[in-house]
């Protein structure tokens, strides 16, 4: 299941920092939040932060974007996420 999560995050963030200003940025965003919980109920913060840090080196080794910016969406999730 990991896998897939982790190809719909690199595609969601993708699209989400080549089209900041898409109409449809925010249902994205709020799939990548849903993401964060998935993957916080399965394996809990340590989960999200391997997942997060794969898709930030992919992305940013294919296309070149920091998704720095993209962390705080999963603030909330867990006390252990704060950025």
């Amino acid at each position: 299941m990991d896998a897939y999560l982790e190809e719909e995050l690199i595609d969601l963030f993708t699209y989400c920092t080549q089209k900041p200003d898409a109409s449809d940025l925010e249902l994205k965003k709020k799939r990548i939040e849903e993401i964060g919980k998935e993957l916080y109920a399965d394996g809990g913060s340590d989960a999200m932060q391997n997942m997060f840090y794969s898709v930030d080196l992919r992305i940013k080794e294919e296309i070149g974007k920091d998704l720095k910016s993209y962390r705080s969406l999963w603030n909330g999730i867990t006390e252990d996420w704060k950025y």
